[in-house]
């Protein structure tokens, strides 16, 4: 039979904007979690987060919202996480867990030292809003969202429990992902866009008859410029932290766009055709991959020895296989005989390819099928 999960009583949030309220507020009505200490630069924000039930309790500085809390989320702009989850993790008591919700990891592990990552482990969910604010706040911000893990090599196993725990109560998807692939990732599929969105924004209004443009402009026009003039500062900062991961991707991108701009020089019919109908192909594989459903649950016991870099090289493996754990749990023995981590996942395929890849590593796996 599958263990309690371990549960966070008391959260702290450092910035109680949208992404902060809306995680004290599902931490409350979805995670049973009794107390969130709150903690902003305006003392406006926390009083109107306390008013919509945000948070139950106003902090006069990051280290008193931090000191009491077994999970401490920051949700301040990018910039300044890596300074706040230092500061969080100097005063978080000895099992607490410090996380974020930004959209750049691989800077913030990096500047983490071993001590530090056993209890800090990167956090980013994939949900958000037009809106800003913690007066547009909601308990269902974080619901079906995907909801990336980064933990970094000497990541102690209770502590990325806690916390995947907790992202699963919320709503959200836990996945596991490498810091850096992480930023790959993000550069590709969300800082990228934002460059092209601004781009082609720009490219309509600066040309002559420009208001005539846009008047006309259609569904793909606006669909694709919806981003376009995102928060100056925020994107800003985001587009330096990832400056080398988004470079490679812009050059990719600049490939792609050669190749077409190639294939209408020379009235390449035949090669222009194929450039979109290798988009549709690949648009098509991903719809379908993420459409799929699995009828049960299935386990994979892992019997794993007591070093750093374990639990972080189990979950990162699987994540790169596009494998998603929906739950786990640990049972930890002894510093000689290691313990057992018991990872949970959709479907007797996916169960299998996770055991060869799990075997391909070293480990001894026991499968089956969960009980439910």
């Amino acid at each position: 039979m599958k263990t309690a999960a371990p549960q966070a009583r008391s959260i702290a949030v450092i910035g109680v904007g949208l992404m902060g309220g809306s995680l004290g507020l599902a931490a409350r009505e979805r995670a049973g979690v009794g107390e969130v200490r709150g903690y902003s630069r305006s003392k406006e924000t926390l009083e109107l987060a306390l008013e919509r039930g945000a948070i139950t309790r106003m902090c006069a500085s990051l280290e008193e919202a931090a000191s009491a809390a077994d999970l401490v989320f920051v949700a301040t702009p990018v910039r300044l996480v890596p300074e706040h989850v230092a500061r969080a993790a100097a005063v978080a008591h000895a099992g607490a867990v410090v996380s974020d919700v930004g959209s750049t990891k691989a800077a913030l592990m990096r500047s983490l030292s071993p001590e530090a990552q056993r209890r800090c482990v990167g956090g980013h969910p994939l949900c958000g809003s037009e809106t800003a604010g913690v007066a547009n706040a909601s308990p269902a911000l974080y619901e079906g969202a995907t909801y990336f893990l980064t933990p970094g090599t000497h990541v102690d196993p209770g502590a990325y429990q806690l916390l995947h725990d907790f992202v699963s109560r919320i709503g959200a998807r836990p996945v596991a992902v490498d810091p850096e692939e992480h930023d790959r990732i993000m550069a590709l599929v969300s800082h990228l866009p934002h460059v092209l969105a601004n781009v082609l924004m720009t490219q309509a209004g600066e040309q002559q008859g420009a208001r005539d443009a846009l008047l006309s402009a259609g569904p793909s026009f606006r669909d694709l410029t919806r981003i376009a003039g995102s928060n100056r500062r925020v994107w800003t900062d985001i587009f330096m932290e990832n400056r080398q991961a988004l470079l490679a991707s812009l050059t990719a991108y600049s490939d792609g766009l050669d190749e077409v701009i190639h294939a209408l020089e020379a009235a390449d019919e035949a090669r222009l055709g194929e450039t979109i109908a290798r988009a549709a192909g690949h648009r098509e594989r991903m719809l379908a991959a993420g459409s799929l459903t699995a009828e049960d649950f299935f386990r994979l016991v892992v019997k794993i020895p007591d070093r750093p870099g374990v639990l972080k090289e189990i979950t990162v493996a699987l994540g790169d296989a596009a494998i998603n754990i929906e739950d786990l749990s640990l049972h930890h023995m002894s510093a000689e005989l290691g313990g057992s981590l018991t990872v949970y996942v959709l479907g007797a395929d996916v169960c299998a390819r996770a055991a060869g890849i799990l075997n391909g590593l070293g480990y001894e796996v026991i499968t089956g099928k969960a009980i439910a």
